[in-house]
């Protein structure tokens, strides 16, 4: 829904909201919020609600100590899971610097900009996700422990799969705030599940995917377990990966994706570290399916892109990214390499390639690349890279 301001004004006052979350995110996508009042919402919508500048990952180099949160109006849903009287608001908001300037390090605004310069070549693109995630038992405590909620394994049903009333109420609740979940199922892990989504346009996938994993976490813990979206939570089960379809066009609807495909690949070692951000990262590569090597393949889902055409469409599969990166971050530089690859109008390496390049094996190794490299410097703020690579 495209809100306007005064619509959201009205629909507070009509539907009894009492709160008002303003949510943003630091530079690994981890969202964060203030609260306010129903009498404060017109001021931050024109002056913005300040924040603490130095108290946010990657906002460390900003010169100013305070930056103010403005609200996208269009981004309002209701939290299903609050009291029906006086009930709570979110909306995801910009980070603005003192003099009303976008600050550059706000990693939403970093996406807006990667997609306007794909708009301005005339170049649409869209991603989906397929995201998963463990289950867990907590202690008498309250603790997460490591002890998953089923013994299930891939596609199983109950009552040997006890998590399916859980993915349910997850995607009910997704649904309830106007998002629309593709499929779910039980994964491959005990306890561990899968959500995925259909292609939307690049901010509204990183949007989608910032409440996805609020509602996952929200929902479990009502049912007195624990999510973890963790890269590799057992040892000796598989890890959780974040798949992401790529889906690109030409302005006159020509399939570029491969082009896309190409340039991602031409730099993918560089852009590691953005799509895997933790040591644990490094340590789901080349276990089970995780793929290890810069490689692709039309008949497994093993290497670093799954490509195949169905009815006339090409769809790119990229597998080694994990649901502890940033997606407003991921997406922004997705779409810069795809551009780079559509301009120069790139090939595909040989399909399932053996001598093809390693990923990075660790967290140190993928930080030298992304530090040395020009294409991550010609895209994110200076800030943001010591952070990654600190």
């Amino acid at each position: 829904m495209n809100y306007t301001m005064d619509e959201v004004m009205k629909f507070i006052e009509e539907e009894d909201v009492k709160f008002i979350r303003l949510a943003f995110r630091d530079a690994y996508g981890v969202q964060k919020n203030i609260s306010v009042m129903p009498g404060e919402v017109k001021k931050a919508f024109q002056d913005g609600a300040p924040i603490s500048a130095g108290e946010i990952a990657g906002f460390g180099d900003c010169p100013y100590a305070v930056l103010y949160l403005k609200p996208n109006p269009d981004t309002m849903a209701i939290l299903p899971w609050r009291p029906d009287s006086g009930k709570v608001l979110r909306m995801f908001c910009d980070v603005y610097t003192p003099e009303g300037k976008v600050y550059e390090s706000d990693t939403r605004a970093i996406l807006k900009r990667a997609i306007k310069e794909a708009e301005d070549a005339g170049i649409e693109f869209r991603f989906g996700t397929e995201t998963e995630f463990y289950l867990f038992k907590k202690d008498e405590d309250g603790n997460p422990t490591r002890i998953p909620y089923d013994n299930a394994g891939y596609l199983d049903i109950a009552p040997l799969d006890k998590c399916e009333n859980v993915r349910r109420e997850i995607s009910l609740t997704i649904e309830r705030m106007g998002l629309t979940p593709e499929r779910s199922h039980h994964e491959r892990g005990p306890g561990q599940n899968e959500i995925d989504f259909h292609y939307a346009k690049p901010l509204k996938a990183a949007d989608q995917m910032t409440t996805f994993k609020m509602v996952v976490s929200t929902i479990a813990d009502r049912y007195g377990l624990a999510a973890d979206f963790s890269p590799r939570p057992l040892p000796d089960c598989p890890g959780n990966g974040y798949h992401i379809n790529i889906y690109a066009v030409d302005k006159e609807g020509n399939d570029v994706v491969k082009y896309a495909a190409a340039g991602i690949f031409d730099i993918i070692g560089d852009i590691t570290i953005f799509l895997n951000p933790t040591d644990a990262s490094y340590s789901r590569f080349g276990n089970n399916t995780a793929p290890d090597k810069i490689n692709w393949s039309s008949a497994s889902e093993s290497e670093l892109m799954f490509i195949e055409t169905y009815k006339g469409r090409t769809r790119v599969e990229l597998r080694s990214p994990d649901a502890s990166s940033n997606p407003y971050l991921v997406y922004a530089l997705l779409i810069h390499a795809g551009m780079a690859g559509i301009e120069k109008k790139l090939s595909l390496p040989e399909e399932m390639d053996t001598e093809a390049i390693m990923l990075p094996g660790s967290r140190k190794e993928a930080g030298k690349l992304a530090a040395n490299s020009e294409f991550v410097k010609n895209f994110v703020p200076e800030g943001i890279v010591r952070e990654y690579t600190k």
